[in-house]
């Protein structure tokens, strides 16, 4: 039976086979701002379908391929669409794009979602630096024997998401004139939204914002010595704070209304990762 790094190895297989392309950045996109891979200058596309073994993504709003490509001189590997744990798959699936990804050759992750938010600091359409998450309501990703090929047995996490990166991204938001929030980010497992009781809890806990997906990611990315930065897109206010009833298409329609302020934001943290580094 193919252990989870030889699948690894597969799916780097299959996607040589069709580019040779090497990375310094990986990007997900999540819902509803997968349009910025419309500003790459791409070099190569590959549909998750066409990898075997890869998990497909089955999200509204979610594409379901990488793109290869450029974004202002910085080599760059996008997730146009993830994979979500509420999707039925398990956690080590939810997270093979992210160590393909790190394979591939990308040193850094720049994550991205549309989430709730649950700090009255927000604002639906406001956009918010991730600067630390809670994980431990969904299955950890490192769960079971360690890769070591990938990192070690009991990594350190006091500093999941890079502070030199956080430093750029709010630089970058100054010079754009974005009004940038931050705050910690919680994902739950889904696919249904939270109560109203849970996102109280979730704000007892220290959560600003909460979403599906990502913290997972974080995780095993964090693992594999790769420099994180994160950006959540408020999409809604969660439930409780919100009078609304809350729907997948209120999501999608926030995240187009920010996409303009995304891709700048975005683009100016990838164009300053590739001088800088």
């Amino acid at each position: 039976m193919m252990n989870e790094y030889e699948r690894l190895e597969r799916c780097l297989r299959a996607i040589r086979e069709k580019t040779d392309f090497i990375p310094k950045v990986a990007l997900v996109l999540g819902s509803g701002l997968g349009n910025f891979g419309d500003t790459m200058d791409l070099k190569a596309v590959v549909d998750y379908k066409d990898i075997e073994g890869f998990p497909v993504s089955t999200a509204p709003g979610h594409k379901g391929r990488f793109l290869f490509g450029m974004v202002g001189g910085t080599p760059v590997v996008c997730m146009q669409g993830r994979v979500h744990y509420y999707e039925g798959y398990d956690m080590s699936s939810v997270v093979l794009p992210i160590r393909l990804m790190g394979l591939l050759g990308a040193k850094f992750l720049i994550l991205t979602n549309a989430s709730g938010g649950i700090s009255t600091r927000f604002r639906p359409g406001d956009l918010m630096m991730i600067t630390d998450q809670i994980s431990c309501f969904v299955p950890s990703p490192l769960r079971g024997e360690n890769i070591g090929e990938l990192g070690k047995r009991f990594p350190d996490m006091s500093q999941i998401y890079d502070w030199e990166l956080q430093k750029i991204i709010i630089q970058k938001a100054l010079e754009e004139n974005i009004d940038l929030k931050d705050g910690v980010y919680i994902q739950t497992q889904g696919p249904n939204y939270e109560s109203p009781a849970e996102v109280n809890m979730c704000r007892l806990l220290g959560g600003d914002a909460v979403g599906m997906s990502t913290a997972c990611e974080a995780v095993a990315a964090n693992h594999m010595g790769i420099r994180i930065a994160g950006i959540s897109c408020i999409s809604n206010m969660a439930a409780g704070i919100s009078p609304v009833a809350l729907s997948e298409e209120e999501v999608i329609e926030a995240a187009n209304q920010v996409a303009d302020k995304f891709t700048r934001l975005v683009s100016g943290l990838i164009k300053e990762i590739g001088k800088r580094y």
